[in-house]
């Protein structure tokens, strides 16, 4: 029985390769579409004018975070290594103070993370970033 050299096997591997390109960017003819095909995207709404740019701070947040809310605990300070183990000290609505780990809550209100400078509360589908005393809540 002949064996075949390993040259012979590299022509049909190389003919391949340089049809393979040609064969996979041609496009489906239309009787080839399929009914669940893509269509193409719409054009994008047109953008904002550029003068609303001007109007933004520059390197202000912009409203990315929510404001503090009038019955939110009020947040006395941090203790901890922040992502390990911080507590977050807070006074509550009747003037005790009380520590809170992330997940705990107090008058409704759950801490959901702890920040260097706030806490983040939430109730329902309401959130608030309650600032460290001293600090300047968001505009």
């Amino acid at each position: 029985m002949a064996r075949l050299s390993p040259r012979w096997l590299l022509l049909p591997a190389a003919l391949l390769a340089g049809a393979m390109p040609a064969l996979l960017l041609t496009p489906p003819r239309a009787s080839e579409a399929q009914p669940g095909a893509l269509t193409p995207l719409a054009a994008p709404p047109e953008a904002p004018p550029l003068a609303a740019a001007f109007t933004r701070p520059l390197f202000a947040a912009g409203g990315l975070e929510a404001p503090a809310a009038e019955d939110a605990p009020a947040l006395v300070g941090v203790v901890g290594r922040l992502m390990h183990d911080a507590v977050a000290l807070v006074r509550t609505a009747d003037g005790s103070t009380r520590t809170l780990a992330p997940g705990e809550s107090v008058d409704g209100w759950r801490l959901e993370s702890l920040a260097a400078d706030a806490a983040y509360f939430t109730r329902g589908g309401q959130r608030a970033r309650v600032p460290m005393p001293g600090e300047d809540p968001p505009q």
